[in-house]
C-alpha cells in the first residue's frame, strides 16, 4: 500500500470558509474524508501548518519513509527558500499543488520558489488539484 501525505501551508485551515469564489466553499476535512474514502488502497495522511518551520519540520520528518507528498505550500510557495531547500534534501518525491490558477492571480504568486525541486506542478483545478496528484503517483 503507498503512503502518500498532503502537506497543507498556511490559511489553508480556513477553506469552505475564505474567499469562497477562489477556493469553493467546501472544507478541506470534508474533501480528504471523500478522498480517503474513494482511494481506500491508498494511506493517506495529512499536515497543515500556518508555520513555515512547522512545514520543513515536517517534510523532514516524512522525506525518506513516505512514496509521495502532495505539498501546497500557499503563500510560502513564493516566499519560502527553506522549504525549497528541504524538498531538495529528501529523497520522497513532491508535487506542488494550488488549489487556484497561481498564474491568473496577481503577479507576485506566478513565481514559485519551490517547482524546481517538485516532481510536478498541478494547479487551477480546485480542490480536485489533490486528486490529480494523487494520480500522478501510480
Amino acid at each position: 500500500m503507498k503512503k502518500i501525505i498532503i502537506i497543507n501551508g498556511p490559511n489553508l485551515n480556513l477553506l469552505g470558509q475564505r474567499e469562497t469564489d477562489i477556493y469553493g466553499n467546501k472544507s478541506f476535512e470534508n474533501y480528504l474524508s471523500d478522498l480517503k474514502s474513494k482511494y481506500t488502497d491508498v494511506e493517506i495522511e495529512y499536515f497543515q501548518s500556518n508555520i513555515e518551520g512547522e512545514i520543513i519540520d515536517k517534510l523532514q520528518e516524512v522525506g525518506f519513509s513516505f512514496d509521495g507528498i502532495i505539498l501546497n505550500a500557499a503563500a510560502y510557495t513564493h516566499t519560502s527558500v527553506g522549504i525549497a531547500d528541504s524538498i531538495a534534501a529528501i529523497s520522497t518525491p513532491v508535487i506542488e499543488v494550488h488549489i487556484s490558477n497561481i498564474y491568473a492571480r496577481e503577479k507576485f504568486r506566478h513565481n514559485s520558489l519551490i517547482s524546481r525541486n517538485a516532481k510536478g506542478v498541478i494547479c487551477g483545478f480546485g480542490l480536485q488539484s489533490y486528486e490529480l496528484a494523487l494520480k500522478a503517483f501510480f
